[in-house]
C-alpha cells in the first residue's frame, strides 16, 4: 500500500465510524461528540499540568490581528502557509458587480480588501504583545487553548488546515527559556506515554519556505532549538509530530519590544501539543471505539 493510499484508507476508517465528517474540502472536517469528547479530555489533562506550573490560562480565538501578525515575520518564513481575511467594502456598483461574478461563478476576490485580521497559525503568537515591556523578575508563564490555520490540504488525515493546538509558552530569561523547553518536553512525552502512546523525540525544523529557507531549517536543526514527539499514526508513513517544543531565542523578544527585569531582551520558548493530531493517534492506536479502550487508559484519560 503506498502512502497516499495508507492515508485515504486512515481517513475512510474515520469517516466510516462517524468520528469524522466530511465538508468537501481536504484538511477541513466536522468531528463527532465522541471525539470531541476525547479532546476535552486531553485538553483537561493537559490543563492540569499546565495549571500545576501556575500558567496563566487563555483561550483564545482564531482570527489574530494583522499588526502582531507582522511583528512575527511569518511572511518571511512561511508564507506558503498563511491565510489572510478579506472582506468587502465596496460601493453600490462594486456590489452589483460582486454579484455578476458569483452568479456567473467568474472570479470575484479581486473586489475583497484585506482586513485587519489573518488566520492564527500559532497560539503563541498572541502573547508576545501582551508581555512588550518589561516582564516580571523570572518571567511569566501562559497556557493558550485554541484553533490554528495552516493552507496544507492533503488526503492525511493528521495534517490538517485547521486544527486544535495546547500550548504552553514561557517570556522572560534567556536561562529560563531554554529550561522551560527542555523540561516541557520532558513531561509532555511522559503525558502522551501514559495514554499508551509510544513517543519517541527527534530533532526538528520549521517548514520554511524557498531558498532562504532551507538554510534556517539547517540552521535550527543544527543548533537544537527544536524537537518534536512522534509517534507511529498512519500505517506505512512516516511517524506523526503529536508535540513540538521550541526555544525561540529573542526572535519575539526583539519585534514586540519586551525586556527582562534586568533590561535585557526577552527570551521566549514553548510546547505545543498538536490537539487533533493526539487524538488521532489514540484512536489510531487504541482502536476507532474509545468506550473498548484499554482501562487504564480510559482511566487516566476520562477520569
Amino acid at each position: 500500500m503506498s502512502v497516499l493510499d495508507a492515508h485515504l484508507d486512515m481517513r475512510d476508517r474515520l469517516l466510516a465510524a462517524g468520528l469524522l465528517y466530511p465538508t468537501g474540502v481536504d484538511g477541513v472536517y466536522a468531528r463527532s461528540e465522541a471525539y470531541e469528547r476525547i479532546a476535552a479530555a486531553l485538553d483537561a489533562t493537559v490543563r492540569r499540568w499546565g495549571a500545576g506550573l501556575g500558567a496563566t490560562l487563555l483561550h483564545l480565538p482564531p482570527l489574530l490581528p494583522r499588526t502582531t501578525f507582522d511583528g512575527t515575520d511569518y511572511v518571511r518564513a512561511f508564507p506558503d502557509l498563511m491565510g489572510s481575511v478579506h472582506v468587502f467594502e465596496g460601493s453600490d456598483r462594486e456590489h452589483a458587480e460582486l454579484v455578476r461574478r458569483v452568479e456567473r461563478d467568474e472570479d470575484w476576490s479581486g473586489l475583497l480588501g484585506p482586513a485587519e485580521l489573518v488566520l492564527a497559525p500559532a497560539l503563541c503568537h498572541f502573547i508576545y504583545p501582551m508581555c512588550s515591556g518589561q516582564v516580571p523578575d523570572g518571567g511569566v508563564l501562559y497556557e493558550a487553548i485554541g484553533s490554528c490555520f495552516r493552507h496544507e490540504p492533503s488526503a492525511d488525515p493528521t495534517r490538517l488546515q485547521t486544527f486544535r493546538l495546547h500550548e504552553v509558552v514561557y517570556v522572560g530569561e534567556p536561562a529560563r527559556a531554554l529550561e522551560h523547553r527542555d523540561r516541557s518536553l520532558t513531561a509532555g512525552v511522559a503525558l502522551l506515554e501514559q495514554l499508551g502512546l509510544s513517543i519517541s523525540v527527534v530533532p526538528a525544523n520549521d517548514p520554511f519556505f524557498g531558498r532562504l529557507g532551507a538554510a534556517l531549517a539547517a540552521e535550527q536543526h543544527e543548533e537544537g532549538l527544536k524537537y518534536e514527539g512522534v509517534a507511529p499514526v498512519v500505517p506505512g508513513a512516516r511517524p506523526t509530530a503529536l508535540l513540538s517544543s521550541n526555544y525561540h531565542r529573542d526572535h519575539f523578544g526583539v519585534p514586540f519590544g519586551i525586556r527582562t527585569a534586568d533590561g535585557q531582551t526577552a527570551h521566549s520558548a514553548c510546547i505545543g501539543f498538536g490537539t487533533d493530531r493526539i487524538v488521532l493517534a489514540l484512536l489510531a492506536e487504541h482502536g476507532l471505539d474509545p468506550e473498548r479502550w484499554p482501562s487504564e487508559v480510559g482511566m487516566e484519560l476520562f477520569g
